[in-house]
């Protein structure tokens, strides 16, 4: 006898990925608060972050001249500093950062948003 051949199922769509809303202060803090990055290096990391909204409102004043790309170089490239320096130490918080990447680069990108940081 021929066993039977069980019925075919069709695969469930999976669900969309959904990023949970950025909580921005949340994640300052916790950048703050991590052991993964010593005092003096914090200290450098928030000058070149204040540095960086400095030449994005700059740019959308139309003072800085230059590509909305070499922003976005800047701003990947800062990341990756962070990135690197909790990679090993705090996997978690490099992983709320990677998560977070394009949510904060839509704040930077948004002139109003931006205004609100």
């Amino acid at each position: 006898m021929i066993p039977a051949t069980p019925p075919v199922v069709a695969p469930t769509p999976a669900a969309p990925l959904t990023s949970p809303e950025l909580d921005l202060a949340g994640l300052e803090q916790r950048l703050r608060e991590t052991p993964a990055i010593g005092v003096f290096t914090k200290l450098s990391l928030k000058n070149q972050v204040d540095d960086l909204l400095d030449q994005f409102r700059g740019f959308y004043r139309g003072q800085l001249k230059v590509q909305l790309a070499e922003l976005r170089e800047r701003y990947e490239l800062l990341l990756f500093k962070v990135l690197t320096l909790l990679q090993d130490s705090d996997r978690e918080l490099a992983e709320a950062v990677t998560a977070s990447r394009e949510a904060i680069w839509a704040i930077l990108t948004d002139p109003q948003k931006l205004a609100n940081i």
